[in-house]
């Protein structure tokens, strides 16, 4: 880890006077020396970071979804070209560039924060070694190492020898616990973002790889995290529990405004839209009729949940129109009733357990052989013939069905051998008599 911080040493001069900055304004309010002032100067060195990445997030976004849509075009090239691997990648490319979409657009952010994040990374340790680094010179190096989270130094780490930590003025179970607590934090906040974005912000009438392999990622992040954590400073933790909660919350209203097309979040979306938009008959906000105007211009291909908010601002009297802006119609409003009733009325009704239960044993009592006449039992008893209830009643008995003891009269023994064709045999030629 120290020598991937080495590589980008470059940005610590940059990263080492953000933190000063901070820690000038917040040490005049809570004191040079305290966490808080620290503590909270890392924090808003992340705070400053994710505002300028917000472009680059917003590029993920786009890019996120273009790959799920793309995801059913790629398999098919992946089957058409299963043999033919420089075919593949060069359909691959054409398909990326007529859509307008990066693969790596969506590791913009992580990467964008790397070099931010080790420069960090290395800027603590030099305090926990006792080295000034960048613009921390010994009089701020001093006070870095005196400054405390919750018992905890800021540069110690979970796995932190005795001595160091009882040099750095704490005690190696303090360290420990604050150290544990944060990895746990940081891991949860890890998947419980990721899990939101594959419940809430996914297509589910896509099925494909990526979203299996997000799937695997919200489970593998989470460890990763809480394996590389022991060996992070408590400063770094705290950069980076913060980078997750922010991440987390950026997500949260992604998701509430601008949800991928197909999932629960945009049903949840369109619920809340149409709730504003029957209450005022109108669409107030230019972005809420932007929104509408692109449903619209969807036409055939709209999807469950935009079929279904359409089809309930019909039974409002509503008409989305082509600029996002509904028109009220009340023979829209009469035709949408009047198909909501025919669809009710060709649903079957649903039968209770009890008619269930009675129909089925009428069925069975259907399937049960008619009681013969008495002279009919010696018969029956010989050959009994299940007769269900799919057989036509006035159906004549056939004879030959029920062979007796004796044959019938009329009929030759040669007929009632088995393997013969019935009904009239032909005579044999006098020369085979």
């Amino acid at each position: 880890m120290d020598t991937i911080a080495g590589f980008f040493s470059f940005i610590t001069t940059p990263v080492s006077w953000v933190i000063v900055q901070f820690h000038s304004l917040y040490g005049a309010i809570f004191g040079p020396d305290t966490g808080w002032a620290w503590g909270l100067s890392i924090v808003s060195l992340v705070v400053l970071i994710r505002i300028c990445l917000i472009p680059l997030f917003v590029k993920q976004i786009k890019s996120t979804r273009n790959m799920q849509v793309l995801q059913p075009k790629m398999k098919a090239i992946q089957e058409r070209y299963k043999n033919d691997k420089q075919r593949q990648s060069e359909e691959m490319m054409k398909l990326y560039k007529e859509t307008g979409t990066n693969p790596l657009s969506s590791c913009l952010p992580i990467l964008a924060q790397s070099p931010f994040f080790f420069a960090l990374y290395h800027v603590l340790s030099s305090i926990a070694n006792g080295k000034t680094m960048g613009v921390i010179d010994q009089g701020l190096l001093d006070s870095a190492r005196k400054a405390h989270i919750f018992g905890a130094p800021l540069a110690s780490k979970f796995l932190e020898s005795s001595s160091k930590v009882e040099a750095l003025g704490a005690s190696l179970t303090n360290v420990r616990i604050v150290t544990a607590i944060m990895i746990l934090l940081m891991s949860a906040s890890q998947f419980y973002t990721q899990r939101q974005l594959m419940t809430k912000n996914v297509d589910l009438t896509v099925k494909t790889p990526y979203m299996q392999q997000q799937k695997m990622l919200m489970y593998i992040f989470p460890v990763i995290f809480a394996v590389t954590g022991i060996n992070f400073p408590v400063g770094v933790l705290v950069y980076w529990l913060t980078t997750n909660v922010w991440t987390m919350g950026q997500q949260m209203y992604v998701i509430n405004q601008n949800p991928t097309p197909g999932s629960k979040a945009q049903d949840a979306y369109l619920g809340r839209l149409l709730k504003n938009i029957t209450t005022h008959e109108q669409v107030k906000s230019k972005r809420k009729r932007t929104i509408v105007g692109a449903i619209v211009a969807k036409g055939p291909d709209r999807n469950d949940n935009e079929r279904k908010f359409f089809l309930n601002l019909a039974k409002a009297g509503l008409v989305p129109q082509a600029d996002g802006t509904v028109v009220k119609s009340d023979t829209v409003a009469a035709e949408a009733e009047a198909g909501a009733a025919a669809a009710r009325r060709q649903q079957p009704k649903r039968l209770t357990k009890a008619q269930r239960q009675a129909a089925a044993a009428q069925a069975t009592a259907d399937q049960k052989p008619a009681e013969r006449a008495p002279e009919n039992k010696a018969a029956d008893d010989a050959a009994p013939v299940a007769k269900t209830s799919l057989e036509k009643q006035d159906e004549p008995r056939d004879s030959t069905s029920k062979p007796s003891g004796k044959p019938a009269a009329g009929s030759s023994p040669r007929q009632a051998k088995a393997g013969q064709r019935k009904g009239q045999q032909r005579p044999k030629h006098p020369s085979k008599k």
